[in-house]
């Protein structure tokens, strides 16, 4: 029989989930204490049991860059913060150099190429 049974692997999960929530905690708890409880991208405020919907959100989107000073920091509302992940992962999948993104040509033809000499001929 393997050792990972069933309540092995959950209590693994309990394990790995406890200390991700406390190392979320941890800076998020921080982000709190620096900045004012205001969005930073629509400017609303929070406090109260309204707190809860001010996220801490990873300016270089990298989540283990958690400098002291909170510079890769920054707090927006739960809609905010979705909207800048999905504007992020659009970016990627639709950015230039990916293969998603449609390749135009670009225009080579200069109408007036020729308009100077033509110019000069009238006078």
């Amino acid at each position: 029989m393997s050792s990972s049974t069933p309540t092995n692997t959950a209590k693994l999960d309990r394990i790995l989930a406890d200390a991700k929530r406390d190392k979320d905690m941890g800076y998020r708890d921080k982000a709190l204490k620096m900045y004012p409880h205001v969005c930073g991208r629509c400017t609303r405020e929070f406090a109260g049991k309204r707190l809860s919907e001010l996220t801490v959100h990873h300016r270089d989107h990298n989540h283990d860059n958690n400098p002291q000073d909170g510079s890769n920091w920054e707090l927006l509302c739960l809609f905010c913060h979705d909207n800048e992940h999905s504007r992020y992962t659009d970016q990627q999948y639709f950015g230039e150099g990916s293969l998603s993104s449609p390749t135009i040509a670009k225009a080579t033809h200069n109408p007036f190429a020729a308009l100077a000499g033509l110019m000069k001929k009238d006078e």
